[in-house]
């Protein structure tokens, strides 16, 4: 039986304010969105430009197909760090189509800092890497880099995910049958060389691509020669003398000719199977989530008025409606295709961790990808609970999705709480991708709980001492840990560390999660194992 949920009546006046409150939040994201994608300081960008070259962002829209989406990543990563000095964390990745296949592109933007890369540049790169791994994703990175960032060094260089990592991919990826085409449009220096040497086939540009391990002025000072970048390491060096790279191009758009035209002699793979009907349209319009979203500390809509804006139209078929009902659960259709939805209700009690774990179980039996709408204070406390055995409970939950071999995807559209985040596929459950809404909050617990517990822990403290406690004095720790909390809470704060792969438009999740969910048929589905689920 399909079922459907928009019976519910929101106030008229609850709606109003509530969608001029998410405008306020969606204008305040383009802003950061469009300042990040403008580069790096104008006069770089000018410099830049009167070299002939293009710009990241150009180059990618004249890389892939005509008229076709790029699903862009991570493009906040880094703001509001640096002095703001690392828009888009000087780096450009994201997923587009290139005659017709999902291909993984990653693209330095020399505009910012020479291209160089500090952490959060690592971070992106390695990610983007991450997620064509497991979608089974051919790689185009369009290198224009000075390499690590010195300045920086200590915090890029030495460990197991830092700039080393990069190369250590490519060589894997390589061996996996993934492509990995380089286009060298700029500098490629010292490690960052490896990218064009590692990769399948590479392209380099004349007078303006250039490959060495160690520039001029280091070969001068280690070896006392003076030589040109040109005569060290330009495009006729290594398309005529070394063999670095393969093909010659001219100019930036010879370049990304030369790329699409490898891409028709790469032989594609079958995707993974997947039922898919007819997409049709959500019963209503996608703008209206910004209707139902509920400002700060308001209560929240029944979920399933969310769901029914995002999937196809009378898909929706609920999978224990009526048992622990603050999880909802159900399949439906997302473009056609079959897909397993889980969106929270409210707080997670033990009847709907078991809910959660079997439809988890009856997704991965059945082959069907699973779209988590995490909106999660945490799972419930107290003595009555824990006796019941909720933290067997949720464990269970938790070992059913660390173990699923299914593609899923997560969207934090409000809360992301405690534990609560494990079960409902936080980034550490290795989401095919994670996305985050505007008005999203993200950390181990709200901020007035965590200021009620440490308050609370240091009045005990002083009780033990038999030290009293000046209520201002906790007043002030109270302010101080909210204040804290609502910072590194902010979905601003997440996607500049790249906890999340972007902060999206909700109006825009049906077709982000679509794009998605195409990306990850690439890759075949595998069979699933569990380990042992405590009873």
């Amino acid at each position: 039986m399909f079922l459907h949920f928009s019976d519910t009546i929101m106030n008229f006046e609850n709606r109003k304010n509530n969608e001029a409150a998410n405008k306020v939040l969606i204008n305040e994201l383009l802003k950061h969105i469009r300042t990040a994608s403008l580069g790096g300081p104008i006069k770089q960008r000018e410099r830049h430009i009167s070299r002939g070259k293009l710009l990241a962002r150009e180059r990618i829209d004249r890389l892939i197909d005509p008229n076709t989406p790029f699903l862009e990543l991570s493009t906040l990563a880094a703001n509001g760090q640096y002095n703001d000095e690392f828009p888009s964390a000087g780096i450009v990745t994201g997923v587009g189509l290139i005659h017709g296949r999902e291909v993984m592109i990653v693209a330095n933007d020399a505009t910012v800092k020479g291209g160089t890369y500090i952490h959060e540049t690592i971070k992106k790169h390695l990610r983007a890497q991450e997620i064509a791994q497991k979608n089974h994703l051919p790689c185009v990175y369009m290198v224009d880099s000075g390499g690590i960032f010195l300045p920086e060094q200590a915090n890029v260089f030495s460990d197991k995910d830092d700039f080393g990592r990069i190369f250590f991919n490519q060589a894997r990826m390589s061996a996996k049958g993934l492509p990995q085409i380089a286009i060298v449009m700029g500098s490629c220096t010292a490690g960052g060389a490896y990218v064009p040497a590692m990769s399948d086939e590479t392209i380099i540009v004349r007078n303006q691509g250039t490959i060495f391990l160690a520039g001029p002025p280091l070969v001068k000072a280690a070896t006392g020669e003076i030589v040109t970048e040109e005569e060290l390491g330009g495009a006729e060096v290594h398309t005529t003398l070394s063999g670095v790279a393969d093909h010659l191009a001219e100019n930036d758009n010879h370049a990304l000719e030369i790329c699409r035209n490898i891409f028709k002699h790469i032989p594609r793979t079958p995707k993974q199977e997947l039922h898919c009907e007819e997409a049709i349209a959500p019963k209503f319009p996608t703008e209206e989530l910004y209707q139902l979203i509920p400002e700060a500390n308001k209560p929240w809509p029944d979920v399933r008025m969310i769901i029914e804006r995002i999937i196809d139209e009378d898909s929706f078929q609920s999978f224990k409606e009526n048992y622990g009902t603050s999880l909802v659960t159900g399949f439906a259709r997302l473009y056609g295709y079959e897909v397993g939805v889980l969106a929270n209700n409210g707080i997670l009690f033990s009847e709907s961790a078991l809910k959660g774990t079997h439809f988890i179980e009856l997704c991965n039996a059945r082959g069907i990808p699973m779209v988590f709408l995490q909106n999660i204070t945490g799972f419930m406390v107290g003595k009555e609970y824990e006796q019941k055995g909720i933290t067997k409970d949720g464990a269970k939950m938790v070992n059913a999705l660390a173990n699923s071999t299914v593609p899923f995807f997560t969207v934090i559209i409000g809360g992301s709480y405690g534990a609560g985040n494990y079960a409902m596929a936080g980034r550490a459950y290795d989401p095919r991708f994670l996305f985050m809404w505007p008005n999203a909050r993200i950390s181990v617990m709200g901020a007035k709980q965590a200021a009620q517990v440490l308050c609370t822990l240091k009045r005990d403290q002083a009780r033990a001492k038999g030290v009293a406690v000046l209520e201002e004095e906790l007043k002030k720790i109270e302010e101080n840990i909210v204040e804290k909390y609502e910072k590194e809470g902010s979905p601003y704060y997440s996607t500049s560390r790249l906890w999340d792969d972007g902060i999206i438009d909700p109006a825009q999740t049906r077709d982000v999660l679509g794009m998605a969910l195409e990306t990850s048929l690439n890759a075949p589905f595998e069979k699933t194992k569990y380990g042992i689920f405590r009873m």
